[in-house]
């Protein structure tokens, strides 16, 4: 059994003219990834790797998320391929795992993420908001056979407001 969550970056701001990977988090968007962290405590196992994409908005997602959840930061691999908004490098990244991971947690970005919610998940998502988390599990041993899951949460931080 294999197990993928799926969280995009929180809010991010507009107020500084920077190329968009430097883009940092809004207030509003600090504020629900700790919102939505807080309420992931006791409903996911502890990932064995995570990924986050170099963009300073998933990096800081995830950096909440991994302090709120006491998740050790030598589990954080920094990854370019994370930094996709269709998808396709997400997909790659994910079928070359080593198979003695169970649980992988992925900090991304849209439309990608919401791409892999309806491409691994059973439930339709129109689109997977800021600081939302997707919880899929796969019946299978194997990374690269990934292929439809169960979509056991979703987790949206503005129904946790």
């Amino acid at each position: 059994m294999k197990k993928l969550i799926l969280v995009r970056h929180a809010k991010s701001s507009w107020e500084y003219d920077v190329i968009d990977a430097d883009r940092s988090l809004s207030e509003r968007g600090v504020k629900d990834a700790h919102r939505t962290s807080e309420y992931l405590k006791d409903k996911i196992p502890e990932p064995d790797i995570v990924f986050a994409s170099p963009a300073n908005r998933a990096l800081h997602t995830c950096i909440i998320f991994l302090k709120t959840l006491n998740i050790p930061f030598q589990k954080l691999h920094i990854a370019e391929d994370m930094y996709d908004f269709e998808g396709e490098k997400v997909i790659n990244l994910l079928r070359n795992l080593e198979d003695t991971f169970q649980s992988v947690a992925v900090f991304g970005h849209n439309n990608a993420l919401t791409s892999l919610c309806n491409i691994f998940g059973d439930k339709a998502i129109d689109n997977l908001p800021t600081s939302a988390v997707a919880v899929i599990n796969f019946n299978v041993q194997a990374w690269a056979k990934i292929e439809r899951g169960i979509t056991e949460l979703t987790v949206i931080p503005k129904k946790l407001r």
